[in-house]
C-alpha cells in the first residue's frame, strides 16, 4: 500500500519531492534535533491523487491521516478537541518549489466554543484564548469556504475604533469575546450555518483546502513566471501549534542568516512579541530587528544565533527561518534556502566558494539564472540624485531603481500594461498573494506598510523587481486612487521614481544609467563560462545593442534584422519607391540609394563584434509592412512620389495578404525580386572586405529565411554566391563568407538532410516554427491563452518557453538529419526561446553550437548555458 503521510521523525532533506520543501526540511530539522514542533506531512502524491479522484480525499488517505494524528497526539501528550487539555495544530503548505505567499495556511485549528475555554483556563489567559480562537474562525472562513477576509477585518478594525485603540494588542479579553460572536455570526450570514465545532472535520476541511490553493490563480500564474510544472502538487503539514500571542514574554519572526538583500554575512530578520505569524508577514504591525531580541530575551537570542549558524552549515546555503517563542521557549517552525536579490544571490554564491563551503560548480547551481534579470537593468544616476530631494522614505525590501506612473490596484496596473504602459509602479497599503499578476507587470512596488519580510518585501525580491516597503508617510486612498505625503498629492498616473537600494522615494520621473558586468557579477560569471559548452550570441541590429551584447560576454550575432534598417528615416523612402517601382531598372534605381546605407550598418556592426561571428538574416517581412495605412500618411507618400493617390492606394491594396504570416515574405521575396537579395548581398560583402582591410577577421553568416524547400534555398542561394564571389575576385582580397539556412517552416525540419547539402549553418528561428507547428498567431494568441491556462490546456505560453514535445520534436529531426548530411554544419536558436533558461536546456541536450538572445539577457544564458552541462551530467 502507497504511504501517503509520514511523521517528521520518519522523513529527511532528501524527500523533498515527496513531502515538499517545507515538510522535507521539517523532517530534517528534527532530526537535526531541533526544537521543532510536532507533527506530520501528508504527501505532494496524496495531493495529486486528491485531484485524480475527482477532489475528494480517498479512504485510505483519511485512515493513514487519522492514525498519524493519533501518533502526534501520543507524542506531545493532548488530543484535539479535549477541552482539558487541548490539542492544536496548524495546517500549512509546502510544495517542493517555494512559492512563498502563493498557496494557503490556517492557524489554531481544533478550537470550537468548549475548546476555547479549557485553553483560556488552562493558560490562566482568557485574552489569548479568544484572540486564538477569532484568527482561527478569520482564517477558516477565508482560507477553506471562501468568505472574503476583508469582511473580518473590518469587524476588526470597527472594534478598535469603538474602544479608542490602534493596535490589536490593546483589546481586552471581552473585547475579543466580543469580536469573535460577530465573526461567527458573519460566517452563519455567509454560509448558512453555525461555525464549525467537530475538529476532525476542520481539519480534513483545511487539508482539502490547501490541495485547491494548488490551483488557485495565484499558484498557478507564479507557477508560469518561474517556470513550475502544474502536476507536482502541494504536500501539507500539519503541526502541534506554540504561541507567539501568549503575553510579552512569546514572540514570533523570520530571519535571514545572511542579508537578502545586499548577500552580507550579517543574520537579518524581525521579529514581533505577543504575536502570531502572520502578523510579521502581513505587515499589520511594524516589528522590530532581530538585533533587539538580545535584549528583550538573551537567552534565546544565543540559542536561535546558534541554531542559524548550524543551519547555514548544513544545508550550504543561507537560510530563511520562521520561529516562535512561546513563554520563553524557543521552537523552529521552518528553515529553507532563502530568496534573496540577484546582487545577493551572486555575493553569497562567490562568498561561499571564498569560505570553502561550495565549490565553483554548486555555486553555479546556486543562483537562478532569471534573477540575474535585475542586474541587468538601469539605476539613476548619481550626479541625479545629487539634486534629487525625497518625497519620503521607506525600508530597502528590494534594490534598484524604478521610474513609472502610479496605480493603486493589481488588476489597474495589470490594465495599464494591457494598454502599452510599461513603466508601472504598483502603489499599495500592502500588497497580498492575490496581487501577484499587477506586482509582475510593474518596474517598482511602494507600499505603506510592511518590513523587510512582508508578502512584497520577499515577492519582489524573488522577481528581481525594485520595492520600498513600510513607507508609513504615505496617505493612500486606494479607492479614490491618490496618496498624499507632505503636502503634495500623486493621482493615478502619476510619475515617481523608486530607489530600492535606500528605500528613497523621488516625485518625480529620473534618468537612469547602464548596468556593468563588474564585482561579484564577473567572478561568478566567469566561472559558469569556464563550465559551459554552448556559446551565447545576441539578437542585434545597431551598433549599440551589438555593443551592449558584447558588454554583458556576447560571443557573436546570432540575428541581425536586416528590415529593421529600412525603416530608418534615411531610407524609407527610398525603400518605398523600390517597392512602388514598376520596372526592374526603377526598383534597382531605389535600391542602389539604400545600398551604401546598408553597407555602412554592417561596417559598424562588423566593427563592434571584432571578429565575432555575425549572421544577417535578409530581408524577411511582406512588403506591405513598409508601406503607409492612415489616409493622411498615404496621401504625404503619394505627393512626395508624385503619383495619383488612387494609384498608390491600389498598390497598397494588391500587396495586401489574407494570411500574411504565411505569404509573401522572406525567401520567397528574392525569388519574385533577385535584385533585393543581390543588394542585400553587395552590402554585406562590401562591408565585410572594408573592414577587414583595417585589420579584423571578418566572416560573415548570410541567412536566407523562411526556406521550405531545397530548391527554392538553392535559387537564393546561387544569387548570393555569384553575386559575393564576382565582388570577391574583383577585390583581390580573400574573403570567407558562410550561406545558411532559418529552420522555421515543419517542412525544413523535416527535409533537413536535403536542405543541409546547400545550406552551411541551421538556425533555428523557433519564433515561427513555433506559430506554424501550433498553428498559432504570436500576435493574437494573448487574447485567448488564459483560458488555456486557467482549464489546464497548456501550462506556459509557448512562445516564451520551447515546446518540447512538438516544436522540440522538430528541432531534434533537423539536427540529426543536418548533421548526417553535414557533420560539421553550424547549429543555433534565434528565436525568443534563446534567452529562455529552461529552452536553453532543450538547446544543450539536443546538440546545437549556440543560443542567440537579446542583448541584455545574455548573462542569463551564459548562466544557464552552464547550468545545463551540470545538470545533464
Amino acid at each position: 500500500m502507497t504511504k501517503y503521510v509520514y511523521l517528521f521523525k520518519e522523513g529527511n532533506a532528501g524527500m523533498k519531492d515527496l513531502l515538499g520543501g517545507k515538510g522535507a526540511n521539517l523532517a530534517e530539522m528534527t532530526g537535526l534535533g531541533l526544537p521543532v514542533p510536532r507533527g506530520f506531512t501528508v504527501t505532494t502524491e496524496a495531493c495529486t491523487r486528491y485531484y485524480k479522484d475527482g477532489r475528494i480525499i480517498a479512504d485510505d488517505i483519511v485512515a493513514q491521516i487519522e492514525k498519524a494524528l493519533e501518533a502526534t497526539e501520543e507524542m506531545v501528550g493532548k488530543k484535539l478537541g479535549d477541552q482539558a487539555n487541548p490539542f492544536l495544530v496548524s495546517v500549512r503548505s509546502g510544495a517542493k518549489v517555494s512559492m512563498p505567499g502563493m498557496m494557503d495556511t490556517v492557524l489554531n485549528l481544533g478550537l470550537n466554543d468548549t475548546v476555547v475555554e479549557g485553553l483560556a483556563k488552562l493558560t490562566g489567559n482568557p485574552r489569548f484564548a479568544y484572540d486564538s480562537y477569532r484568527r482561527f474562525v478569520q482564517m477558516f472562513s477565508d482560507v477553506v469556504m471562501g468568505i472574503e477576509k476583508s469582511k473580518f477585518e473590518r469587524l476588526l478594525d470597527n472594534m478598535k475604533e469603538e474602544k479608542g485603540v490602534h493596535i490589536d494588542t490593546e483589546l481586552t479579553a471581552d473585547d475579543m469575546k466580543e469580536v469573535l460572536r460577530k465573526f461567527k455570526a458573519l460566517y452563519k450570514k455567509e454560509k448558512g450555518e453555525d461555525f464549525p465545532q467537530d475538529p476532525k472535520k476542520q481539519l480534513m476541511e483545511s487539508i482539502k483546502a490547501v490541495f485547491r490553493s494548488w490551483d488557485n490563480e495565484r499558484a498557478i500564474i507564479y507557477r508560469r513566471l518561474n517556470d513550475i510544472p502544474g502536476d507536482i502538487g502541494t504536500a501539507v503539514n500539519i503541526q502541534e501549534m506554540v504561541y507567539g500571542n501568549m503575553g510579552e514574554d512569546s514572540g514570533t519572526g523570520v530571519a535571514f542568516t545572511r542579508n537578502p538583500s545586499t548577500g552580507e554575512k550579517k543574520l537579518m530578520g524581525e521579529f514581533l512579541m505577543n504575536a502570531q505569524g502572520e502578523d510579521v508577514v502581513a505587515g499589520i504591525r511594524t516589528p522590530q530587528e532581530i538585533d533587539k531580541l538580545k535584549e528583550t530575551n538573551p537567552a534565546v537570542y544565543a540559542q536561535f544565533m546558534e541554531i542559524a549558524e548550524k543551519l547555514e552549515s548544513h544545508y550550504h546555503d543561507m537560510q530563511d527561518i520562521e520561529f516562535t517563542i512561546e513563554k520563553g521557549k524557543l521552537f523552529m517552525l521552518q528553515t529553507r534556502n532563502g530568496k534573496r536579490t540577484a546582487n545577493a544571490a551572486l555575493k553569497i554564491a562567490v562568498d561561499l566558494v571564498r569560505e570553502g563551503v561550495l565549490t565553483k560548480e554548486e555555486a553555479i547551481m546556486k543562483v537562478d539564472p532569471r534573477q540575474l534579470d535585475a542586474l541587468l537593468h538601469p539605476t539613476f544616476a548619481p550626479s541625479m540624485l545629487k539634486d534629487a530631494r525625497p518625497i519620503a522614505s521607506g525600508l530597502p525590501a528590494s534594490p534598484g531603481a524604478a521610474t513609472g506612473q502610479v496605480y493603486f490596484t493589481a488588476d489597474d496596473a495589470a490594465n495599464a500594461f494591457e494598454d502599452g504602459v510599461r513603466n508601472i509602479i504598483l502603489v499599495r497599503l500592502e500588497t497580498s498573494p492575490e496581487d501577484i499578476e499587477g506586482m509582475h507587470v510593474s518596474q517598482g512596488i511602494l507600499t505603506a506598510r510592511g518590513g523587510m519580510t512582508s508578502h512584497a518585501a520577499v515577492v519582489a525580491r524573488g522577481m528581481g523587481t525594485c520595492c520600498v516597503s513600510g513607507c508609513g508617510e504615505l496617505k493612500i486612498n486606494e479607492e479614490e486612487k491618490f496618496f498624499t505625503v507632505g503636502g503634495h498629492r500623486f493621482e493615478e498616473g502619476s510619475w515617481i521614481s523608486l530607489d530600492g537600494s535606500t528605500g528613497k522615494v523621488y516625485g518625480s520621473k529620473l534618468p537612469t544609467i547602464d548596468p556593468e558586468v563588474t564585482g561579484d557579477f564577473a567572478e561568478f560569471i566567469s566561472w559558469a563560462d569556464e563550465i559551459r559548452t554552448l556559446k551565447v550570441r545576441t539578437n542585434a541590429d545597431t551598433p549599440q545593442d551589438s555593443a551592449t551584447a558584447v558588454k554583458f560576454g556576447a560571443e557573436g550575432i546570432g540575428l541581425c534584422r536586416t528590415e529593421h534598417m529600412f525603416f530608418e528615416a534615411d531610407r524609407i523612402r527610398a525603400f518605398r519607391k523600390m517597392i512602388l517601382a514598376e520596372t526592374l531598372e526603377q526598383r534597382e534605381a531605389a535600391l542602389a540609394e539604400i545600398e551604401p546605407l546598408q553597407r555602412k550598418d554592417f561596417e559598424a556592426i562588423f566593427k563592434v563584434m571584432k571578429g565575432f561571428p555575425v549572421t544577417i538574416r535578409f530581408l524577411d517581412p511582406p512588403l506591405h509592412e513598409f508601406l503607409p495605412k492612415e489616409k493622411e500618411d498615404i496621401e504625404e507618400l503619394a505627393a512626395e512620389m508624385k503619383i495619383p493617390v488612387s494609384q498608390l492606394e491600389a498598390k497598397i491594396s494588391d500587396l495586401h495578404e489574407q494570411n500574411p504570416m504565411l505569404g509573401h515574405r522572406g525567401c520567397r521575396l528574392a525569388v519574385t525580386y533577385p535584385e533585393i537579395a543581390i543588394m542585400q548581398t553587395k552590402a554585406v560583402i562590401k562591408a565585410a572586405l572594408n573592414v577587414n582591410k583595417e585589420g579584423d577577421t571578418v566572416v560573415p553568416e548570410i541567412m536566407i529565411p523562411l526556406v521550405g524547400d531545397l530548391v527554392e534555398f538553392k535559387y537564393v542561394k546561387n544569387l548570393v554566391v555569384t553575386t559575393a564571389d564576382e565582388m570577391i575576385a574583383a577585390s583581390g582580397d580573400d574573403l570567407k563568407y558562410m550561406v545558411g539556412t532559418m529552420i522555421e517552416i515543419p517542412r525544413a525540419a523535416l527535409t533537413a538532410d536535403e536542405i543541409a547539402t546547400e545550406a552551411e549553418f541551421f538556425s533555428f528561428g523557433t519564433n515561427d516554427l513555433t506559430q506554424m507547428t501550433y498553428g498559432l498567431s504570436r500576435d493574437d494568441a494573448g487574447k485567448f491563452l488564459d483560458d488555456y491556462y486557467a482549464k489546464k490546456i497548456y501550462e506556459s505560453d509557448p512562445f516564451a518557453r520551447l515546446d518540447r514535445k512538438g516544436v522540440g520534436s522538430l528541432v531534434k529531426t533537423a539536427v540529426r538529419l543536418g548533421r548526417e548530411t553535414r557533420p560539421e554544419i553550424k547549429l543555433g536558436i534565434c528565436g525568443e526561446h534563446g534567452g529562455d533558461p529552461s529552452s536553453i536546456e532543450f538547446c544543450y541536450q539536443a546538440g546545437l553550437n549556440y543560443v542567440s538572445c537579446s542583448p541584455y539577457r545574455v548573462p542569463i544564458a551564459r548562466l544557464a548555458a552552464a547550468q545545463s552541462v551540470i545538470k545533464n551530467r
